[in-house]
């Protein structure tokens, strides 16, 4: 009997996990648009050179930063 319950409440505990993961799955999915060439427009990430250029010029400020503190 103790493991019968035992499995309930583990099977109940599962099922509000996996509740939980798909809300936060549908929260973070994009919205779907009719047309596949404007979603991609729309939601297109950051090109690489971008972020790169962008960390580099983030190190340079951290180390500017820190030879003032000096």
């Amino acid at each position: 009997m103790r493991s019968a319950l035992s499995i309930l409440a583990l099977v109940i505990v599962l099922a509000i996990v996996m509740l939980t993961a798909k809300k936060q799955m549908q929260a973070v999915k994009p919205p779907v648009s009719a047309d596949p060439a404007a979603s991609a427009s729309s939601s297109a990430l950051p090109q690489p050179e971008a972020v790169g250029r962008q960390v580099q010029d983030l190190l340079k400020q951290g180390e500017q930063r820190a030879s003032e503190a000096e």
